[in-house]
């Protein structure tokens, strides 16, 4: 299938399928209707819906939870698509009283409960392949983006700052970092881990890892130093940047612990999942200056939205795309 690999197949195989709570197969042919498949959240069915068309009907929920949901897809729907904007708990499975798949158009399963989902006799499955390059390409830009601070020039010059002498261009660029020989730190050396690597040796880093599950062998054929501490690759990286996937060990792996152990002046970046950040210690580690600059791409509450009494260092909006190519989810933000 072109655009997305249906890869990634998770499915309850023990002894919970085979229970008297495993619903029966669908009944799909000529003396049957076709079946209800449901994209719960979002209307982007563009990859999918041409091979779907023929052979099942597709609704389009566009919920943020379940009870936007039509009583129809509850009771019919046998399959059920969905991106990252809705979560299913216990409770929302059990709603679906006909559901046999969920596939997740994405990598990650952290906004499913895939336990719950096995004890239903739900199989789910997500799309590990999905977008890895366009969210390698947009660390990329975060990270040129805080040592060469295109964004902030961009805005002094759209705000009529005018430099002349030697001594205001050093003024208005001010933080700008040289790249070739700083040390970036990647936690998750995965799919887009790999490719951030990849990228980031091109333009001249050393590049760090850490990643506890990983086989040995993959930094020499990478040609990558691998850290065998989170304590370790947080004290000798310039820039941090996340590409783990969150579960509960991990929830709020940058805390106000963590933030310590890095090097004063760093700088961090997330394009994985906003739980992995605790924000409130970030803002403050951007205010008191322990970090030199931030850029998130995802957060613990999605959609961004800018509070009032959210930290002034994590309220100022920016571009930001991640994997979705028209998409914005969450702030650039730098300490003032």
């Amino acid at each position: 299938m072109p655009g997305r690999v249906w890869g990634g197949f998770w499915a309850a195989t023990r002894p919970c399928l085979c229970l008297a709570g495993v619903r029966p197969p669908i009944m799909n042919g000529p003396l049957h209707p076709r079946p209800l498949v449901a994209l719960l959240d979002g209307r982007d069915c563009t990859v999918e819906m041409p091979i779907l068309k023929d052979v099942a009907t597709v609704a389009f929920c566009d919920a943020q939870s379940t009870q936007e949901i039509h009583e129809k897809v509850l009771n019919e729907a046998v399959g059920a698509l969905m991106y990252h904007t809705i979560t299913l708990t216990r409770e929302d499975l059990e709603k679906f009283k006909a559901l046999r798949i969920i596939v997740r158009i994405g990598s990650g399963f952290d906004n499913i409960d895939i336990k719950s989902a096995g004890d239903l006799g739900i199989a789910v499955c997500n799309v590990p392949a999905a977008s890895v390059e366009e969210t390698a390409d947009s660390t990329l830009c975060h990270i040129l983006n805080l040592y060469r601070r295109a964004t902030w020039l961009h805005q002094a010059l759209r705000e009529g700052t005018r430099v002349q002498s030697v001594e205001q261009i050093r003024e208005v660029a001010s933080g700008a970092a040289r790249i070739r020989g700083e040390t970036l730190g990647i936690i998750g050396l995965g799919r887009v881990g790999q490719a951030v690597a990849l990228r980031a040796k091109a333009f001249g880093f050393n590049v760090l890892f850490y990643d506890p599950y990983l086989s040995d062998g993959v930094e020499r054929a990478l040609g990558l130093q691998r850290v065998s501490t989170l304590q370790d690759l947080l004290f000798h990286s310039d820039c941090v940047s996340l590409h783990c996937g969150l579960n509960e060990h991990n929830h709020h792996l940058i805390n106000d612990f963590t933030v310590k152990q890095m090097r004063q002046g760093a700088f961090l970046v997330n394009t994985a999942r906003g739980g992995l950040v605790d924000e409130k210690a970030l803002a403050q580690a951007l205010k008191e200056g322990r970090i030199r600059g931030a850029a998130l791409d995802v957060h613990e509450s999605e959609p961004f939205r800018p509070d009032p009494r959210q930290p002034e260092e994590l309220c100022q909006q920016g571009p930001s795309d991640g994997g979705h190519p028209l998409g914005q989810h969450g702030p650039c933000c730098r300490a003032p």
